[in-house]
């Protein structure tokens, strides 16, 4: 599906089947700190693994609730097919939904990616956001089946200004001061599963599109 932002015409891909995970330890654990979220003392560095691209059913780490504090654990990225016909689901769409009773969680990331164009290589587009030394997607998280690893799937909403010329959708970006918010809760999802605001992500082209 084609949509028209002005002079823009692009052709849509799937939106939130691929991220970056660069965070390096000290910079999540200084990001914890200064949220007073505090990092488990069992944790190290190799809790959170460096990626160029972390895809559908590719292994990434995972924020979650852990007694008074979040953990890190690693798990699939995406839940399995609902039906023998169906596509692993590695996202959901927010809008008219409930999560009280859902697993919530938070997928770190340095980036996240969307692509345009109709042939391959499509052009890929890199998403950062400002004013953080990294960005928390809002997720939801099951454990896996017969002792597999969990598996979670990324939230989407309507898409920010920033990606809207890029894609039809968006992965949910929560802002630091709420992620406490949405692991925990404590204020509606209404004010936390947003599109990003006017000026809150920064997009960069990092691959040319097949002519």
């Amino acid at each position: 599906m084609a949509r028209n932002f002005g002079a823009i015409v692009l052709s849509y891909s799937r939106c939130g089947n691929d991220y970056e995970q660069h965070i390096r330890w000290k910079e999540y654990c200084d990001m914890m700190q200064a949220l007073e979220l505090g990092v488990p003392t069992q944790q190290i560095e190799l809790d959170l693994p460096q990626a160029d691209d972390i895809k559908i059913n590719d292994m990434g780490p995972v924020m979650r609730a852990a007694g008074n504090g979040i953990e890190l654990v690693a798990m699939n990225f995406s839940f399995p097919p609902s039906s023998p016909r169906g596509g692993p689901v590695f996202n959901f769409r927010s809008e008219g939904r409930s999560f009280a009773k859902s697993n919530r969680c938070l997928i770190p990331a340095s980036a996240f990616f969307e692509f345009t164009g109709k042939k391959y290589p499509k052009a890929k587009h890199h998403f950062t956001l400002n004013d953080a030394s990294f960005l928390a997607i809002a997720g939801i998280w099951r454990e896996g089946k017969a002792n597999a690893s969990p598996v979670f799937t990324m939230l989407t909403t309507e898409p920010g200004p920033a990606v809207g010329p890029y894609h039809d959708r968006q992965v949910v970006v929560l802002q630091p001061g709420d992620w406490a918010h949405w692991i925990y809760l404590t204020k509606p999802e209404t004010e936390l599963l947003r599109p990003s605001p006017v000026g809150s992500l920064h997009v960069e082209t990092v691959r040319p599109g097949s002519d």
